[in-house]
């Protein structure tokens, strides 16, 4: 008696609906043989079959009827699909040793040891930037670790529900009572799905043909929370950031130094010093304003990026580089683009040059004391602090790019605004036009009703 891997493979025909209508394909047919001993069906598609629907059978079935003509190059006819059935078949069972070889490397695999690789393809191969990385790092930490700042600790969501599991082991079930979870402990739509986010591209990374090609996301078929629509945009007029530079430049917002409970006097040097970072502040400002750059991309820009027209109304910058957690990379989205700036800028600009140091081209523009990168987090706080000393509603710096983006897509249109913000869409320069209200929308629309028609 034949074994079952000697039976020849029996040829049937299947079809498939298509665009442009039904197709059918040859399909090898035969007994797959078992470590048991036993054998299982199993088929594999050989390709499209040279033939014609000619009706139908009584049991609905299509009844097939070989092509006219010559069987052209990438089709099959009854004689050529049982020829290629060998092949059909040993591609089914390299796919199959291919499964199982991934099946046993990802046996062991747990969670976290998945995450933590996935982690270093996005940095190393897909080219992540560096706070994309800093911050999905963080979503995958164990639990209870201490921060690098402070006395918090880390909650570790992901790992103390996963971390230990095989990642074979893990259902869509334990995901999803997961995310439940954390809607009880309160977290919001948007940082949920940021966790489930998270997860789901470790299993899609996972499931990858080249790297353990995991049979299924078991995040895939879990909810994603309904998040509420962003907030209306609200930003500064150029009048109020020009209040808040100045309490900037003011230093107003500087606590006084003591120790022990006393005063203590700062040198004339020191005093000096404090100064001129204060005026750098209020200038750096003014920049983000009446540029539109991202406070990466302002951080990471040097004098060379610069061109100014010689009569001082106006110039351009080069922005060709953006810091991103302390790491020189490319603009967002990887768009360099040419941002044209007006007199206000360029008289900003000016005024930070008018220092002693750090003028060479390719020295930053704006530097602390000793000619390095401004830390992002002490901007931040010297911004915070110069609007709270300012008067000034609460404004997120972002804020002053909004400003930018909304002024210039009411006064010069929405194409000039995408061009000069880098936006990859329109669509995103769209949400711009709603910040707040358009007078001269406002005259567009009562022009076009005409006067009052009542009487």
């Amino acid at each position: 008696m034949a074994r079952p891997d000697d039976l020849a493979p029996a040829i049937t025909v299947t079809a498939f609906k298509g665009k442009k209508g039904t197709v059918p394909y040859y399909e090898a047919v035969w007994h797959e043989p078992r470590r048991d001993g036993a054998a299982r069906a199993a088929k594999q598609r050989i390709g499209k079959a040279w033939l014609d629907q000619d009706g139908s059978d009584e049991e609905g079935r299509p009844v097939w009827v070989k092509r006219k003509g010559r069987v052209p190059e990438g089709y099959f006819d009854e004689r050529r699909a049982h020829a290629a059935a060998p092949d059909a078949i040993a591609r089914y069972r390299a796919r199959q040793a291919a499964r199982e070889e991934h099946r046993s490397a990802a046996a062991d695999l747990t969670v976290r040891q998945l995450a933590h690789e996935w982690l270093e393809w996005l940095r190393d191969v897909r080219g992540a930037s560096a706070s994309t990385v800093q911050d999905y790092g963080f979503l995958i930490r164990d639990p209870n670790l201490r921060a690098k700042r402070g006395r918090t600790r880390t909650t570790g969501r992901i790992m103390k529900a996963f971390g230990d599991h095989s990642v074979l082991d893990v259902t869509p079930r334990q995901v999803s009572t997961w995310l439940r979870a954390l809607d009880r402990e309160g977290l919001t739509p948007r940082n949920v799905n940021k966790h489930r986010h998270v997860l789901h591209a470790v299993f899609a990374y996972g499931q990858r043909t080249d790297i353990y090609g995991l049979p299924a996301n078991p995040v895939a078929g879990t909810d994603k929370r309904r998040e509420l629509p962003p907030a209306k945009l609200d930003y500064y007029e150029p009048h109020e950031v020009e209040l808040l530079a100045d309490a900037a430049a003011n230093g107003a917002h500087r606590t006084t130094l003591t120790y022990k409970g006393r005063d203590v006097d700062v040198s004339d040097e020191e005093t000096r010093l404090c100064r001129q970072a204060d005026e750098q502040d209020a200038e750096l400002f003014r920049v983000l304003l009446y540029s539109g750059l991202r406070i990466g991309e302002a951080r990471a820009l040097k004098w060379s990026d610069i061109q100014l027209t010689p009569d001082g109304r106006g110039g351009v910058i080069d922005v060709q580089r953006a810091m991103s957690a302390n790491v020189e990379k490319p603009p967002k989205s990887w768009r360099p683009r040419t941002v044209p700036i007006p007199r206000q800028a360029v008289e900003a600009l000016n005024r930070v040059g008018a220092r002693d140091h750090f003028l060479s081209p390719d020295d930053y523009v704006f530097v602390n004391r000793i000619g390095r990168l401004l830390d992002t987090s002490a901007i931040r706080r010297r911004y915070k602090a110069a609007r709270l000393e300012a008067g000034l509603r609460d404004v997120s710096l972002h804020g002053l790019r909004h400003a930018a983006g909304s002024i210039l897509a009411q006064g010069a249109g929405i194409l000039v605004a995408r061009d000069v913000l880098g936006h990859a869409r329109v669509s995103t320069t769209n949400r711009y036009l709603s910040g707040k209200t358009d007078e001269r929308a406002i005259d567009v629309v009562n022009a076009a009703f005409g006067p009052d028609v009542r009487k």
